[in-house]
């Protein structure tokens, strides 16, 4: 895999789009599907890198500060943390998981831990406010939304939690720091706090580097 990321990052880097890129590789090394998949999220042009890293904010810059949070973008790798599965560090310094399951997301026991683990992050970092967006269409957003906010308030984190049918839209529009992994949110903000990446440093996971 190592080898097949080295490829798609000469091609990319050569201008080919990253779809092309990594069929053209993956297709050369007969890789499965999921391996295709983890190419697609690690593999990143070296400027688009760049750019990414520079609008990277630790989370000890955030004291005092309103945070939008992609809510299962984040809650659905910081589970994948928990649970063990792979987690990648990716080229532009953010770590996503590649367990594909927005859409079928559903509530499970490792939910709760999860949840505990980002807002007690976020309540260590002093932030002055997190508003959590969950996209409308996955089954059970809004029981979710309710459970943030008890936890938010349990924890002693200001702000709220919220379902909305466009979530992309609405964060690349945010004013305050972005908690996302998704590239395109993070091209489109001015910055972006990687939770997960904060939850590996704090619990000592080392994720998985091609």
């Amino acid at each position: 895999m190592r080898r097949a990321a080295e490829e798609v990052r000469y091609l990319l880097d050569r201008g080919y789009p990253s779809g092309p890129a990594v069929r053209f590789v993956s297709d050369h090394r007969r890789l499965p599907r999921e391996d295709r998949f983890v190419l697609t999220r690690v593999a990143v042009p070296s400027a688009v890198a760049r750019s990414r890293r520079k609008k990277r904010t630790p989370i000890n810059e955030l004291s005092g500060r309103t945070v939008a949070v992609d809510g299962y973008n984040v809650l659905i790798t910081v589970e994948s943390l928990l649970a063990g599965a792979p987690v990648y560090l990716c080229d532009d310094g953010f770590l996503r998981d590649v367990r594909g399951i927005f859409r079928r997301y559903h509530l499970s026991d490792i939910t709760d831990q999860a949840l505990s683990e980002i807002f007690s992050l976020l309540k260590e970092s002093g932030v002055g406010g997190a508003m959590v967006l969950l996209d409308q269409q996955i089954s059970r957003s809004g029981e979710l939304a309710s459970e943030i906010r008890e936890r938010m308030a349990e924890l002693g984190v200001l702000g709220s939690a919220k379902t909305a049918p466009d979530v992309d839209r609405r964060l690349k529009r945010a004013k305050s720091p972005v908690a996302t992994g998704d590239g395109t949110i993070i091209d489109a903000s001015a910055e972006a706090v990687d939770i997960p990446g904060e939850v590996a440093n704090r619990r000592g996971i080392e994720p998985i580097i091609l």
